[in-house]
């Protein structure tokens, strides 16, 4: 069994999004570092052809970004 190199790819955003998400509560930058990891998982969504999970993966880092922003700007909360 051989792994191409956009499913290696795929697996990695995903891993990244897993661990990122885990460690949220540690630091304001694994938050910064999900949004990153969800742009990764929807880069590769629409690479695949899956463009509905390649979307709801974009809005997710958005999301994330806005959390990041309201965790390490005090002013915005």
């Amino acid at each position: 069994m051989t792994m191409d190199a956009l499913t290696a790819f795929g697996l990695f955003a995903v891993t990244s999004m897993l661990v990122c998400y885990a460690l949220e509560d540690r630091s304001p930058w694994f938050v910064l570092a999900f949004a990153g990891a969800c742009a990764l998982g929807s880069i590769y969504g629409i690479l695949q052809g899956a463009w509905p999970f390649g979307v709801v993966e974009a809005v997710w880092a958005v999301v994330a970004v806005w959390r990041w922003t309201r965790r390490t700007q005090p002013s915005l909360k």
